[in-house]
């Protein structure tokens, strides 16, 4: 059996496959971001899952694609917990960017590969290998164009009565934002990234509003400055992106790209799809 992993910092998709390549199951767990979870988490999550936890004896092979998978320390801590918990598999663990890759362009073909979800993140394909020219420091102080750099942008927003008056009564009705039930999620509780994000949805349904356009269109440009325009063939080739912002704010990068001169390529919101059709060629 081989198992197929997409795990982003909210959420991961399994799939399954026999030596056929045909679908045996498919399943879902929360986030298994080692930058943010400790070893005992990610056990219980693996554990907890029905699908995972019944079929970890017959597992041949795992190939692992996760947020906060770019250092080796990270790598090894993640494949040291899964060599134990799937006794038979060889185990590979790679950055989410090599999902979002394999999801969007084909082997020999250039690109730029972009994520826009919880997190966010870009690379160069050359059609055989990634190239990154900033290594991410994660949600603090990177994550441009993110769920949770969104999230962060309107609880601060909030706070320092920057937000228009009418919406802020509206973000106030939808969301608990007493300063110890946020402080009590972001300095005490698990995943305060993802935290962050699920404000933006908020930003997403109301995207037609002032306020909202402007937050979108300057944070799209912000990654695009600070990520995509790194690189030298930038305007030359297709943009790629995945993740739940990008597919959900399609209309609002698009202008963004087409502003900034650049070609863009696929939009997925779920890369795992892509990722089975790759490793089925591989079978």
């Amino acid at each position: 059996m081989i198992l197929i992993v997409d795990s982003g910092a909210t959420k991961a998709d399994w799939i399954a496959l026999d030596e056929k390549g045909d679908k045996l199951f498919n399943t879902q767990t929360l986030g298994l971001s080692p930058e943010v979870l400790t070893r005992e988490v990610i056990e219980d999550r693996l554990a907890n899952n029905f699908d995972i936890s019944k079929n970890k004896e017959d597992v041949t092979n795992l190939y692992f694609y996760g947020a906060g998978c770019g250092t080796d320390r990270m790598k090894i801590f993640l494949k040291e917990i899964f060599t134990e918990f799937f006794p038979k598999a060889k185990v590979e663990v790679r950055e989410d960017t090599y999902a979002a890759i394999y999801s969007t362009t084909k082997i020999g073909h250039q690109g730029i590969v972009c994520i826009l979800g919880t997190g966010s993140n870009c690379s160069y394909y050359d059609g055989h290998q990634l190239f990154q020219k900033v290594t991410s420091l994660g949600y603090i102080l990177m994550d441009d164009g993110s769920g949770n750099f969104f999230g962060r942008k309107l609880l601060r927003d909030y706070y320092f009565h920057k937000m228009p008056q009418d919406l802020g009564i509206k973000f106030a009705k939808e969301h608990e934002l007493e300063a110890d039930v946020i402080k009590e999620n972001l300095y005490k509780q698990p995943n305060p990234n993802t935290y962050l994000a699920t404000f933006a949805r908020f930003l997403i349904e109301n995207k037609s509003h002032p306020y909202c356009r402007g937050v979108i269109d300057k944070a799209f440009q912000q990654f695009v400055n600070n990520y995509i325009m790194q690189f030298e063939l930038a305007t030359k080739v297709p943009i790629h992106f995945v993740g739940s912002i990008a597919h959900f704010l399609r209309e609002e990068l698009e202008t963004v790209i087409e502003r900034n001169d650049l070609i863009l390529g696929e939009i997925r919101r779920r890369p795992i799809d892509g990722l089975v059709e790759f490793h089925r060629e591989t079978i």
